[in-house]
């Protein structure tokens, strides 16, 4: 049997990602709903990131329970967070794009009051960016 060759591989497709305000992420919302929306915007994230490059390995549920069960703890957010600074820079790469995010400061701008969230939405915002007029959940092709 013989590997595909690109030209009959069909072109990776996903579905489209919703823009969001990053101060809104940041700050107004879970100051709202007493840090609530933070869990409900991580599994968000992670689950258009799934649905965007169904090649990435990502478990939502599983990203969204170590943060509820494990937040307390130093390492266990701070893996998590490395690891979706590494996915968003994927799903950069995915949407053509120069990779902007680094794993490395989506970490330890926790630490800089809280700016990660902000840090990690603004660089989604340039994948949804990527895509001028498409709705989210709308199918989108990959380029990388």
């Amino acid at each position: 049997m013989t590997d595909p060759t690109p030209e009959s591989t069909p072109p990776a497709s996903g579905l489209a990602m919703k823009p969001r305000g990053p101060v809104a992420v940041w700050l107004g919302l879970p100051f709202i709903t007493l840090g609530i929306y933070h869990i409900v915007w991580y599994y968000k994230i992670h689950r258009e990131l799934q649905e965007y490059d169904r090649r990435l390995n990502l478990s939502p549920g599983g990203s969204t329970l170590v943060m509820i069960f494990l937040g307390w703890t130093l390492v266990a957010p701070l893996v998590s967070y490395h690891n979706t600074g590494k996915a968003i820079a994927n799903a950069q790469r995915a949407a053509g794009l120069p990779v902007t995010c680094s794993a490395g400061a989506s970490c330890w701008l926790v630490f800089v009051f809280g700016l990660n969230t902000w840090y990690m939405q603004r660089q989604l915002n340039l994948v949804v960016e990527a895509y001028p007029g498409a709705q989210p959940a709308a199918e989108v092709r990959l380029t990388a």
